[in-house]
Formats: structure tokens, C-alpha cells, sequence
């Protein structure tokens, strides 16, 4: 009794690196449907801000949710946009020059401003009247928020190397605290267990963070010294923790130890803006490389990021509702450019694809069919046939008797190629599998081939229409890794058989030249990796 043919085994190509998106990267690519707005006065985007939550709900007892505002700060203006519809709302421009630090207070009533003239003023954010006008600072204003624990109480930073407090009701600052010896541009609160202290942090162009206690009246209470000016600085919600921001590292300060945690070295070039995002627990950082970075807050590990086409100057998580979930990221650019993305959950994604959809039908003419087919389907909803089907079970008459290891399995079907090749007729199993488009069943035989040493024999006694295609083969598969070793043995093989003939056909001698300048780009990829792996080799050596 003859033995059974048996199907070739399948050749299948290494896998290659996983290309695979962790959870945390899905999380931050569902940002999507970007608003790309220019600044209106042709200047970069100074800053992006949000009322911050209040430090207890007895500071404002009527606030029930938060403020549906962020404000943009570009040129002399100020721009309050709507968290829900990301349309803008009013716009402030009774500024002299500049402005730069802007806040609006946890309640959403209230907006303080500074500008390049060093004028604070305090505007109330619906009628855009000015409440407050104050002019103790004599150079610009880069930093004023208000206090998460008293709806009164704010403070300012200013080049004139100077950190203010104030109170709404005064006339002028009630507090200067003096010992930077530069410009003084970041700053804030310090939240958590010691918001009640009223203690602020400020971060100078000194190289110096500076934390300042208001029942302290000579100094800072704390100093760390950075080894280049500080751009931005943020202080953790706990309260313990500050990180700040200098040239294109990011330093996580510990207040309580009074010493430098962790350097977050990420970035290429400075790192300008920082912001917290996922209830405290990512940290996300813009820079001028024009790279955004997110960041896990445990390990201070990269877990995202995405790239923008101008330096980024400002950003902003922005979160909405009660639960304060991450609703939109609003970049700010140097190019004047404000980016706003928006993650979509639950019911809104439903109804943004339900409305692409029946946008998609308008625009291709099929309107009418878009509608019956949305019809139907809610039709099929109410009347509850697939519950029923779900519940029904189909056990008794009728159900098929299987006893385990005797089931028959199907005999797969022999392929032509696969045919061929067991009757010795290599050649036109090969013009077989390369008139196809299955690369595995290509390099299944070519790999067979091999194995029974000829692949020679098929490449042999070919004219010019039968050897085109395995040119073509190899021209298309020499780049590709995996391939690299059997494209080279077929092209060898083929040189060393029709070399005698070259200059004989227009179509062979034009694929030949083709193969010669891919290969030859090939092997200049190759010598210049090469000496970057020497340079490699020496700096670990």
C-alpha cells in the first residue's frame, strides 16, 4: 500500500517587532478631532488655563460643578472658550500690551490678568468689566492665579524678581516677598495639607525654586538650586511634591525630605509648560523640540506622546464634569497656532460616528438609503428578536451525536503548484506561485525548492516572458529582512545562468540595472550603520 501524500508543511516568516499600542497609548490616541484655531493677533499662544477646583467646598459653598471655561492668553488679549462646545465665548483686549499671566478663580466669575507693563487687573468674566486695577509691579507679570482656599486672595510673579500676594478688597499688594535676583516666571499654590498654610512656590530665572511662607517674613522657607533658569514649576496634589521645569529636564522636588527625587531627562530641547492630567496620576509636559511627553507618576516612566509641528509654548489638560475626567488637551504654539483635542466617551462616540456616517451618505449621494438602513435597525432593536434568540436553547431533537475521536476531518485539497512540485515539474510550479499574490505559498516552494536542490533547475531554460517575473520577485523582496537570504541565492543563481545573455533583451537588462542601483542603496545603508555602530562601541566602551 503506497504511502499518503502529505501537504507540505507551510513556511511562515519570523514575526516581526510588535507594533502593538499598550493600553496607555490607546488612552491618549482616543484625543482626537482636533480644533485648530490661529491666534487672531499673530502672536504665539502665551498660555492655556482653567479654574482650578476649589481646596474645599465650604470656600464656595453655591459652586455645584465646575466652570464650563478655559481661557487663551495671545498677544494683548484674553479668549474664553466653552469646555463643552469649544466655541469661544468673549474675548478680553483692555490690555496695553501683553499679557502673560492670566487665572480665572475656582467659581468661574472672576479673571485676573497681568501684563508686559506690569498692571494687574481683576475683570469679572461675564459683563468683562474691570474690577481691580493694581500697579505695584514695574516690569511684566508673568505668573497670577488665585488661591484654591480663599475666594479674596491671590498672588503675582513678576520680572522685577519680586513674588506679590493681594486681596481683592486692598488697594495694593499686602505681601512682597523678596530673594529671587532674576526674572521670576512660574509659580504657584501649594495644594493638598498645605494650601491652609497659604504657602506658595515660585521658580526663577536664578536656577532657584523657592517655597515662601506668609507667617515668614525675612526669607523662603525652602530653596533648591537647578542648574539652569526655571520655566515652569507644578506642584503635586498631595502637596509633598513639586516638579519644575529647567532647560529640557524636569526635577521632582520633595518638600519634606528638602531634596531632589528623580530627573525626568526626556526632552531635546527646553521644556516649557507643564500640566497634570488623569486625576494627578500622569503628568504631561510641552517643550520646544515640539514634542508632548506623558508620564506615569509612580516611576516618572514615559508612557505616550505626540509630536506638533511648532514649539510648544502652553498647555493644558482640560477636565470636565464631576468626576473631573480628561475631557480635551489644548496646546498652545509658537506659531500662534491653539490645538484642541477631544476624547469622546460613551454615548458621544455613538452619536460623532452615527454623524459621519449620515455625512459621509450626503456627500456620496445616499441619503435616502442611510436613513432606511438606520430605520430598519432600530426596527430589528424593538422588537427584542435577538434577547429572544439569546434565550432560547436549541438542546434535544435534532442535535447530533459526536463521540470524541472519531470525528473526520476534511482532507485539504492539493494546490496546483504543490502538484507540480510532486511531479518534478519545478519550473511550472514556480511560474504558478509567482503569479499569485499568497507570499506564503511563494515561500513555501522556494524554501522546498531549496531543500531538494532545485531551484537551479527551475530557474533554468527560461526566455525572457518566463524570467521577468522572478526578477521582479527578488527586486521586490531583497529589502525585506526575512527574504534578504533567499532573494540573494535566486539572484545569484540567475546572473550565474543568463549572464552570457544580458544585452539581449531591453525589458532583462532594464530589471537588472533596477535590481543593481536597490541592492547597491543597500549595501550604503549597510556601511553607514556600520559606522554608527563603531561610534556606538566606542562611547560604551
Amino acid at each position: 500500500m503506497a504511502a499518503p501524500v502529505l501537504p507540505l508543511p507551510q513556511v511562515k516568516l519570523a514575526s516581526l517587532p510588535s507594533t502593538r499600542l499598550t493600553p496607555e497609548q490607546q488612552y491618549w490616541r482616543t484625543f482626537k478631532d482636533p480644533l485648530l484655531v490661529p491666534s487672531p493677533a499673530n502672536g504665539p499662544i502665551n498660555l492655556i488655563t482653567q479654574p482650578s477646583a476649589p481646596s474645599s467646598s465650604s470656600v464656595f459653598p453655591s459652586l455645584t460643578q465646575p466652570p464650563d471655561i478655559f481661557t487663551v492668553t495671545t498677544g494683548a488679549r484674553v479668549q474664553i472658550y466653552s469646555i463643552r462646545t469649544r466655541k469661544l465665548l468673549r474675548t478680553i483686549t483692555r490690555f496695553e500690551d501683553t499679557v502673560r499671566g492670566t487665572d480665572v478663580r475656582p467659581d468661574g466669575r472672576v479673571l485676573v490678568t497681568g501684563d508686559d507693563t506690569g498692571t494687574v487687573q481683576v475683570f469679572d468674566c461675564n459683563s468683562r468689566a474691570i474690577l481691580k486695577t493694581w500697579r505695584d509691579h514695574k516690569q511684566p507679570v508673568w505668573v497670577s492665579k488665585f488661591s484654591p482656599g480663599d475666594p479674596t486672595a491671590l498672588f503675582t510673579t513678576s520680572d522685577d524678581r519680586t513674588v506679590r500676594l493681594w486681596d481683592l478688597p486692598a488697594e495694593s499688594s499686602t505681601r512682597t516677598f523678596v530673594g529671587h535676583s532674576d526674572y521670576v516666571r512660574s509659580g504657584a499654590f501649594m495644594p493638598g495639607a498645605m494650601a491652609s498654610s497659604g504657602l506658595l512656590v515660585s521658580g526663577s530665572y536664578d536656577r532657584t525654586v523657592r517655597i515662601w511662607d506668609p507667617r515668614v517674613e525675612s526669607r523662603a522657607a525652602m530653596t533648591f538650586k537647578m542648574a539652569a533658569p526655571i520655566e515652569s514649576v507644578l506642584p503635586m496634589p498631595a502637596g509633598t511634591t513639586v516638579l519644575a521645569a529647567a532647560d529640557n529636564k524636569i526635577a521632582v522636588l520633595d518638600i519634606v525630605a528638602g531634596k531632589p527625587l528623580h530627573m525626568i531627562q526626556s526632552h531635546q530641547k527646553t521644556v516649557t509648560s507643564l500640566a497634570l492630567a488623569s486625576d494627578g496620576q500622569r503628568l504631561v509636559s510641552g517643550a520646544l523640540d515640539g514634542h508632548l511627553k506623558v508620564f506615569e507618576t509612580t516611576g516618572w516612566n514615559t508612557v505616550s506622546g505626540s509630536k506638533y509641528p511648532s514649539p510648544i509654548l502652553s498647555l493644558r489638560v482640560i477636565i470636565s464634569g464631576l468626576a473631573y475626567e480628561d475631557k480635551h488637551i489644548a496646546v498652545g504654539m509658537q506659531s500662534g497656532l491653539l490645538s484642541v483635542k477631544t476624547r469622546l466617551s460613551g454615548q458621544q462616540k455613538v452619536k460623532e460616528r452615527e454623524r459621519r456616517k449620515e455625512m459621509q451618505a450626503l456627500l456620496e449621494g445616499k441619503l435616502e438609503e442611510h436613513d432606511r438602513a438606520v430605520a430598519k435597525k432600530k426596527k430589528l432593536r424593538g422588537s427584542g428578536w435577538e434577547k429572544r434568540l439569546r434565550g432560547r436553547d436549541f438542546i434535544g431533537e435534532g442535535v447530533d451525536i459526536v463521540i470524541d475521536g472519531q470525528e473526520r476531518r476534511k482532507a485539504k485539497s492539493e494546490q496546483a503548484w504543490e502538484y507540480d512540485l510532486r511531479k518534478g515539474a519545478y519550473a511550472v510550479a514556480l511560474d504558478k506561485v509567482l503569479s499569485g499574490t499568497d507570499k506564503t505559498a511563494q515561500l513555501t516552494l522556494l524554501t522546498a525548492l531549496r531543500h531538494r536542490s532545485a531551484l537551479r533547475t527551475a530557474l533554468q531554460d527560461r526566455d525572457e516572458t518566463a524570467l521577468q517575473p522572478v526578477l521582479q520577485w527578488v527586486y521586490k523582496h531583497i529589502r525585506e529582512p526575512r527574504l534578504v537570504n533567499i532573494s540573494v541565492e535566486i539572484a545569484m543563481n540567475i546572473l550565474d545562468i543568463y549572464s552570457g545573455n544580458l544585452g539581449q533583451s531591453a525589458q532583462i537588462d532594464k530589471l537588472v540595472e533596477r535590481l543593481h542601483t536597490r541592492v547597491r542603496d543597500e549595501v550604503e545603508l549597510s556601511h553607514q550603520a556600520y559606522q554608527l555602530k563603531g561610534v556606538l562601541d566606542m562611547l560604551k566602551a
